[in-house]
């Protein structure tokens, strides 16, 4: 290691910001970026994005070839070796061009820090695909053992756009790919998700793709749907049992069927998430 440089980008100081009370200031010194042999480095097994973008790179690493490259990334010792905890794009990019050494900060932080720093670096990025988003803020949640409102704070986000990502996980494997390639938008997925059959889903889906339909048409296809299968159901069941329905999910603020049979019945309550289900019976409770 060598050629020590002073100074660090507004970027990363905010995202250290959550961190100067956790952790001890000596581990987030700012001030030393020191350059590292790009071969001793490894990226993360818990980087959120799983598809990088090939021209992207290409086009970074032109960039990092006539300006080298302007923001350094992070890393954390590993051994003889370091781990990437933000930055893997630059560290991609910087290979490509067949840079030696990249600059970096090392920093000494634990297995969940640097879980955290990598997922939420990347989370807070535009260009990340739903589906990627959704599986970071998943091990934000469960992996850190952090609530939805806790997960939306590290995040800038809102409760309701943390538990909408989420959502899109409930969708079959099929879709999400569809999602990941960025042939469907999160908008389309959730549209989806008012769906209830996973074959009907995949159906729509596929139409949306090949129709190249909107978010509203796809709303509007949708509703059509399932004002059919309302009708069609409201023949199956007495008005009684529809009534109950039609109240309970007003006041559980979630989809509720009830199935009658001969000598019993089911209620079936469906729930998003784990912190879905907490407010449920929140309700329930009252």
């Amino acid at each position: 290691m060598a050629n020590v440089k002073k100074g660090l980008g507004r970027g990363l100081d905010a995202l250290f910001e959550s961190y100067k009370d956790e952790a001890d200031e000596k581990n987030l010194d700012h001030s030393r970026i020191v350059e590292i042999s790009i071969t001793s480095i490894d990226p993360n097994p818990n980087q959120a994005r799983s598809r990088f973008d090939d021209e992207k790179i290409k086009e970074l690493a032109d960039s990092i070839r006539i300006h080298g490259v302007v923001q350094p990334i992070i890393v954390t010792s590993k051994g003889n070796r370091y781990q990437i905890v933000a930055g893997e794009r630059r560290w991609r990019a910087s290979r490509l061009a067949s840079k030696d050494t990249i600059p970096a900060i090392i920093i000494e932080i634990d297995e969940k820090q640097s879980i955290e720093i990598g997922l939420i670096e990347n989370l807070q990025r535009e260009d990340l695909n739903p589906i990627d988003e959704a599986k970071g803020v998943q091990v934000l949640v469960n992996r850190l053992n952090l609530t939805q409102e806790e997960t939306a704070k590290r995040l800038g986000k809102s409760r309701p756009a943390v538990a909408n990502a989420l959502r899109l996980l409930q969708l079959s494997e099929r879709i999400q790919k569809l999602l990941a390639e960025e042939k469907l938008t999160a908008g389309h997925a959730r549209s989806l998700l008012a769906l209830s059959d996973n074959s009907l889903r995949e159906t729509i889906a596929n139409t949306i793709v090949e129709k190249e339909l909107s978010v509203r048409e796809t709303e509007n296809l949708i509703q059509g749907l399932n004002k059919k299968v309302s009708k069609s159901k409201a023949k199956e069941k007495p008005s009684y049992i529809l009534e109950i329905e039609s109240g309970l999910e007003e006041s559980l603020g979630t989809r509720v069927q009830i199935k009658p049979g001969a000598k019993k019945g089911i209620i079936e309550i469906e729930y998003y998430s784990n912190e879905d289900l907490e407010r449920i019976m929140e309700r329930v409770n009252k």
